[in-house]
This record gives structure tokens, C-alpha cells and sequence, in this order.
């Protein structure tokens, strides 16, 4: 089941995190980069679960590949966003930021793990 992934938990802190942070951005970006900020958070663990609730590993593997996309441009939008100043609590961006690599790994790691040819 998804909700027993390590990766699939740490995404949901992920995606927590992700919100926390957006509430103090500027008003005006509420339809910009708050809203791609979170698209982009809840894609990671919806797409995870999406491809365990799948018959096979090649669709398991293609919706791991979606959430791997998605982190990375999460990771691009946190940097954007600290660029531009709109993230004022620095140990809280920093924890994001510690979290979505500790899901890239474990996205990748699951990648590889299910992308061995079965003998």
C-alpha cells in the first residue's frame, strides 16, 4: 500500500512544508508561484500513489518518473522563491529544502529498484 512508502510520508511533510511556507508570500502571487508551488508539492505523493495503485511496474515506474519531475521543479520554485525574497523563515526553507532531497533519493532509489529486468 503507498501510505506505508517512506517516500510517500516524506512527501506528505513535503507537501506540508511547501504550504506553510507559501502563506507568507506577496499577495499578488497567489495565482503565480504560490499556486505552481503547490501544484507541483502535491503532484510528488499523488503520483506515487497513483503508480503503487498500478498492475504493473512499467506504470509504477512511469508515475515515479512524474513525481521525480515534479520535485525537481518544486526544488527550482524554492530557489525562485527565495531569490525573489518571499521566504522569510530561512529554517524553515532549509528543512523544505532537506526533505525534497531526501524524496529525490528515495524516488530514485525506487526507480532503480524497480527498473531491474525481471529474470
Amino acid at each position: 500500500m503507498h501510505t506505508d512508502l517512506e517516500v510517500y510520508k516524506a512527501s506528505m511533510l513535503l507537501v506540508k512544508n511547501v504550504y506553510e511556507l507559501s502563506k507568507e508570500f506577496p499577495r499578488d502571487e497567489i495565482w503565480g508561484l504560490t499556486s505552481q508551488m503547490k501544484r507541483a508539492a502535491t503532484s510528488i505523493p499523488s503520483n506515487i500513489a497513483e503508480g503503487a495503485g498500478r498492475k504493473s511496474k512499467k506504470e509504477l515506474l512511469y508515475f515515479l518518473n512524474v513525481s521525480l519531475g515534479s520535485i525537481s521543479e518544486l526544488q527550482t520554485q524554492l530557489d525562485i522563491a527565495d531569490m525573489l525574497g518571499f521566504i522569510k523563515d530561512k529554517q524553515k526553507l532549509e528543512a523544505t529544502i532537506n526533505i525534497s532531497n531526501s524524496v529525490k533519493r528515495q524516488l530514485l532509489s525506487l526507480i532503480k529498484a524497480n527498473d531491474k529486468p525481471v529474470s
